[in-house]
């Protein structure tokens, strides 16, 4: 793995780059992201990628995330901010795969795009990117966006999100990640009762009860809110040559973001491609997790292959 950065106004971004950068030309480079997730979230399913084949993989830090630090101050970003990165992000990998005179490392005529693996937020994040530029995505797999906006109980979901940013600013980040964590949980519609109910505190899932007094949360503050209310534009995603592929997790159906990338299948006109385990199915035991991520990367390739 190489680490480098990106200098972006208003901030750094880091990222890394595994395996070999001369990888040949009809092997496009392969981009992983999260929103919030960072790189580290996705090592599991990057070393097995690596492993198995010879393709360039490339993670980052989200701004405001990890290694990747702001210097604008804080506030909350949108997914079009964090397009504007992935785009300089993947100018800078593409010129990467070139050699030092400027031509290609194999002798071809070099990438012109990478493939793309997004889960969560940076599903959403990525479909920003298409939008403004899809000539610099060949295939996007769009894993559980939380898309609220397609949803057919947007209301309730998009109150529900607002209940907890309220909580996270009253509170703090126990009491809201509480209710987040509840909310990813919840099958099926949900309803107005979903933020009435009583919620259990925060010890009841392993997290400190005090109030520590930072709002700085880069799920919380920066990302929840304007990442589920993103509005896709459909008409031009159906018009871009890049081939959008939503996926969700066989583990996760009927809940939010698995029916939300349902949700966006049916919009484009395509199937919704099943994916093993749940909404973190290609996390494994480096993360602590119990999803399958050898059965995801081999998913996630037969995919790629088309």
């Amino acid at each position: 793995m190489t680490e480098k950065h990106l200098a972006r106004e208003g901030a750094t971004i880091a990222f890394d780059l595994h395996g070999d950068p001369t990888a040949p030309w009809w092997a496009r480079p392969l981009l992983v992201i999260g929103s919030p997730m960072g790189a580290s979230g996705f090592t599991d399913l990057v070393e097995l990628l690596v492993a198995r084949g010879d393709r360039l993989v490339v993670t980052y830090d989200p701004r405001g995330v990890e290694r990747s630090m702001r210097s604008d101050g804080a506030g909350e970003l949108t997914p079009r901010d964090h397009a504007a990165d992935l785009g300089a992000l993947v100018e800078e990998v593409l010129a990467a795969t070139r050699s030092a005179d400027g031509e290609p490392a194999d002798g071809s005529d070099g990438h012109h795009a990478v493939d793309v693996f997004a889960s969560s937020g940076g599903a959403v994040n990525a479909l920003a990117l298409v939008q403004q530029r899809p000539d610099l995505v060949a295939t996007l797999v769009a894993h559980e966006p939380p898309l609220l906006a397609l949803l057919p109980d947007r209301e309730a979901a998009s109150a529900a999100v607002e209940h907890i940013v309220a909580t996270y600013a009253r509170e703090g980040a126990g009491a809201g990640m509480v209710r987040f964590i509840l909310l990813v949980g919840h099958t099926g519609e949900l309803t107005p009762a979903f933020s009435a109910q009583e919620f259990p505190p925060p010890a009841a899932f392993g997290m400190p009860a005090e109030d520590d007094g930072s709002r700085d949360d880069a799920l919380l503050a920066q990302n929840l809110r304007t990442c589920t209310a993103f509005v896709p534009d459909l008409e031009a995603l159906r018009a871009v040559g890049t081939r959008i592929v939503p996926a969700a997790g066989v583990g996760s159906t009927g809940q939010l973001a698995h029916r939300a990338a349902e949700a966006l299948a049916s919009e484009l006109g395509v199937a919704a491609a099943p994916f093993p385990g749940d909404h973190g199915g290609f996390m494994g035991p480096q993360m602590g997790a119990a999803g399958p991520p050898t059965a995801f990367a081999d998913r996630l390739l037969e995919v790629l292959a088309g």
